[in-house]
């Protein structure tokens, strides 16, 4: 069954209309009509709903039931990655979003390559919205992650305040002789958590910024013994607090 997110919530009776693009894919695309259903999710819950009124532009629906068991995962997982090259970002995004995590924060690193075009930098964020909304319509979410704007390394620094436990990816720690294992740190992670996790872009952090970010609290963590590519590494993260926690 589709589902769709709604911009506005339910009305006290139960109703809601959904126009723009999604009301478009319901009556265009999808050539739904009076009495089909949909889950609509509105304010992180869904709604088996049926659609009751045609329009132009889109459909009304009313609730008929749910909240429908939440697949959402007990504990909130912040990403922050250096800006990668090409559509890495795109991918890391997407993939997140279908692994669980609660929101994404791509900052400027020393070794980021890419340079943020702030012209251009509100369609990107724009686009990796779109990118978020859709990995969770599919994956039958109840929230949609949030994207932010990219951020300096200090505005980052001043962001890791507001989490509960502070994660750092450290190439460095993996090749040490006892590094952190990921396994090690989860276990003093609990449900209802928030965690904030850092990654970086092509050629990973620098040594300063590895020991700032420490000197703040956060605690590295070894991802084994092979180095993994910028995007792949918070997805190996995410992986592994679904099977810890889910």
């Amino acid at each position: 069954m589709q589902r769709y997110f709604l911009q506005n919530p339910f009305d006290n009776d139960g109703q809601a209309t959904i126009t723009g693009e999604d009301g478009k894919h319901i009556v265009r695309v999808m050539r739904m009509d009076v009495g089909d259903e949909v889950i609509a999710v509105s304010d992180g819950a869904a709604y088996r709903s049926t659609i009751t009124e045609s329009l132009a532009d889109g459909v009304v629906v009313q609730q008929q039931e749910g909240p429908l068991p939440s697949n959402e995962m007990p504990l909130s997982v912040t990403i922050a990655c250096g800006l990668p090259k090409g559509d890495k970002l795109d991918l890391i995004v997407q993939k997140g979003t279908e692994l669980g995590m609660s929101g994404i924060i791509p900052f400027q690193a020393e070794r980021s390559i890419v340079k943020w075009d702030e012209k251009k930098g509100g369609k990107k964020v724009e686009r990796l919205q779109k990118i978020a909304k859709e990995a969770a319509e599919q994956c039958h979410r109840t929230r949609i992650p949030s994207v932010s704007s990219p951020m300096t390394f200090r505005q980052l620094l001043a962001e890791a305040s507001n989490y509960d436990v502070l994660l750092l990816a450290d190439e460095e720690d993996a090749k040490s002789g006892s590094p952190h294992k990921i396994a090690v740190r989860l276990k003093n992670v609990y449900h209802r958590q928030t965690v904030l996790a850092v990654f970086g872009p092509e050629g990973g952090l620098s040594r300063k910024e590895a020991e700032t970010l420490r000197s703040a609290g956060f605690l590295p963590i070894s991802l084994g013994p092979r180095i993994l590519r910028t995007e792949t590494a918070p997805l190996y993260v995410l992986s592994a607090m679904s099977y810890e926690f889910e």
